[in-house]
């Protein structure tokens, strides 16, 4: 029998593949097969505090931006669980974490095209079909399958990353992915460090912050940058969210590109101001019934880390950026909130060749997200930071990009894709248009 070939596999669901899952649902002559890890749709289960929300608008969804009248909008995901009249009166653009969560929890289970608890293990192509074979294995079963398609979607998406003095040290340090899972324990402490300069540094100081009192442990947030960066949210910034950005940003030389992505990560990685200014009051509130045993240490830089068994304590070594100068710090619990980073999938390594690198052994991803040096076979999603900028994780940008992929999967535009939503110009004009008008000779 023949074995049965799709028209895409698109491997990890996070939220862009599962958006993509949902906008390729209704479009009859695509075949997509979506194949998950997991048993089942969940969002950084570690960090969804009660309180903690999105930074993209509620527009930033699966679908909207690219189908408004899609049936897996958050609107309507809102109407069917009588909630809207709710979210309307509460005027707040931002959802909270966890109801995100469910909302992609709610999409996914209506979808036919999605196998959940199916590991990938390794992806090769066939060259005489000129097809791409993905082997899996049931996590539940053991059981071994293979699929076949003509193209690939990876959204494995970002894991969690700790310094390299961290990596080897036992016990781990926990990060702050783990957050949740741990916290009952780090509260049994007397003292917990955190390490990081984000948003999800802030939202774990602000929550351990609100219980201080009531467990009496010492609080220290310690953080490499020279302030606590507030997200920068002017709408001329937030236009660098834009087709018209991605355009400028992938033009440029590699090396310009580098430079930028290390000047612009306070648009994207930076604290809400009202988280900011919420951290603030909390303290001052604590503050009325007495002193509390917190320390905010910016410009400090983690070079070393030990643990000592016989104190069970972590030992640390600081450098301060600012003052040239090196200090000790011991701590019995510690998180490391130092994000994410993006790593090439083992079962890629058998179709290695057929992947395009840059200079710096990256993904060279060609402006519509291909991999494969324009063959238009292989393709990624928000693993793209260095070539499209600070446009690849964010979440409201994610439909437009996978408005993109249909277009290169079924060869038409079935959502229309902007070309230019910027007021401003990133590039530098023609002469012609600041060209002054000469008065006529009279």
């Amino acid at each position: 029998m023949t074995q049965h070939v799709h028209d895409f596999i698109a491997i990890g669901l996070g939220p862009f593949n599962l958006g993509l899952a949902c906008l390729t649902d209704p479009i009859d002559d695509l075949d997509g097969l979506f194949l998950e890890r997991r048993d089942g749709f969940d969002w950084h289960p570690g960090m969804l505090l009660e309180d903690a929300h999105l930074q993209t608008p509620f527009l930033a969804d699966l679908v909207t931006m690219a189908d408004p009248t899609s049936r897996f909008s958050v609107l309507n995901y809102l109407k069917q669980r009588g909630r809207l009249y709710n979210f309307y009166i509460r005027e707040d653009f931002f959802l909270l974490r966890a109801e995100y969560n469910r909302y992609c929890q709610w999409a996914a289970a209506q979808l036919d095209s999605i196998r959940f608890g199916t590991e990938v293990l390794r992806v090769e192509h066939d060259d005489a079909l000129d097809l791409y074979r993905v082997g899996c294995r049931n996590t539940t079963s053991g059981e071994m399958t293979e699929h076949l398609a003509r193209r690939l979607v990876l959204g494995t998406g970002t894991t969690p990353f700790l310094p390299e003095g961290c990596r080897d040290v036992a016990p781990r340090p926990l990060h702050s992915s783990e957050y949740l899972d741990h916290k009952a324990k780090l509260q049994r402490q007397p003292a917990i460090t955190l390490i990081g300069s984000g948003q999800s540094a802030a939202e774990i100081y602000h929550d351990l912050l609100a219980d201080i009192d009531r467990f009496g442990y010492r609080l220290d947030w310690i953080t490499r940058s020279p302030r606590f960066f507030p997200l920068e949210y002017g709408k001329l910034t937030l236009e660098m969210t834009s087709p018209d950005y991605i355009d400028y940003f992938h033009a440029l030389p590699e090396a310009t590109r580098n430079t930028l992505m290390q000047r612009q990560k306070g648009l994207y990685k930076g604290i809400d101001l009202e988280l900011i200014n919420a951290i603030y009051d909390l303290r001052y509130t604590k503050e009325l019934n007495g002193e509390v045993q917190s320390e905010l240490l910016t410009n400090t830089s983690l070079e070393t880390c030990r643990y000592d068994s016989e104190h069970g304590e972590y030992d640390l070594t600081l450098w301060h950026t600012e003052q040239q100068r090196h200090y000790r710090h011991r701590t019995p619990a510690l998180i490391m909130a130092t994000g994410y980073r993006y790593h090439m999938p083992d079962f890629l390594a058998p179709i290695a060749s057929r992947i395009a690198f840059d200079e710096s052994g990256r993904y060279a991803v060609g402006r519509f997200y291909d991999i494969d040096g324009g063959r238009g076979e292989l393709f990624v999603q928000n693993a793209e930071l260095h070539t499209h900028s600070l446009v690849a994780p964010d979440l409201g940008m994610g439909p437009y990009r996978n408005a993109c992929l249909i277009r290169e999967l079924t060869g038409r535009e079935i959502y229309p894709v902007e070309r230019r939503i910027a007021y401003q110009r990133f590039g530098a004009p023609s002469e012609a248009v600041f060209e002054p008008q000469r008065p006529e000779p009279a």
